[in-house]
Parts: structure tokens; sequence; C-alpha cells
């Protein structure tokens, strides 16, 4: 059974393969976005595989890296990792860190809250 700190580090290098990435969450398992606003969130595997989805369809090179973690226990993990990736449609590169708070229950992932810099994200997203 998987530890939170195998889970994060499992999501992050499968965050390329929508399917993969939902599968390690519960059947409740939740993933938000809260600085996006209350209603950046998806609940159970396929709302999470189809929200990764919808994200590779506007950054498909997205992959994270720099993993650093300030807090790891058997069943949470907290910590920073970034993502350098171009956004076609708008010929910029998003560069952001997000900080992660992973829960973990029973081998799956319960909750994954992350955090990023909008201004980072609103800039990349938009045309000039």
């Amino acid at each position: 059974m998987k530890n939170a700190n195998q889970l994060l580090h499992a999501y992050l290098a499968n965050i390329q393969t929508p399917a993969a990435a939902a599968a390690l969450f519960a059947e409740d398992g939740l993933l938000e976005l809260p600085s996006l606003g209350p209603q950046v969130r998806a609940v159970g595997p396929a709302a999470i595989e189809s929200f990764i989805g919808g994200l590779l369809k506007k950054v498909p090179d997205f992959r994270f890296k720099d993993v650093q973690l300030f807090i790891d226990t058997e069943d949470k993990v907290f910590g920073e990792y970034s993502v350098e990736a171009l956004v076609p449609s708008t010929g910029k590169v998003y560069k952001q860190t997000y900080a992660g708070m992973l829960v973990a229950e029973n081998g799956k992932i319960k909750h994954l809250r992350e955090a990023l810099d909008t201004l980072a994200a609103a800039k990349a997203f938009t045309p000039d």
C-alpha cells in the first residue's frame, strides 16, 4: 500500500497520463485548486481524469519537476513542485510553482489541495 509520499510522486510522474494519475485517487478523492476559485475542483477518478485531460489540451507539455517536500508523514505530505511549459494558444510559457498538500487514506489519495500564483497563470493563458 502506497504512503502519501509515494502517492504524490506517482501523481506528479503520471500527470501526462490522466487515467493513471486519476487512478491514484480514492472513489471520493478530491483534487482542488482553491486559489483559482471554489469551483475549481474534481471529485472521484473520472472527474479528475477529465480535469487533467482538459489541462493537457491547453498545455500539452505540462510536466512537474523540482519536487521539494517540507512535511512528510505516512498519511500527509506538503511540498512544492514546478511546471514550465508552452501554452500553444498564446505562445507564452506557463512558469509556475505549485504548493501541494496531499492526504492519503488506504493507499489512495483522499485529498490533494494545490495553490498557485494566479497572476503567473493569467499572464500565460491571456493573449497579448
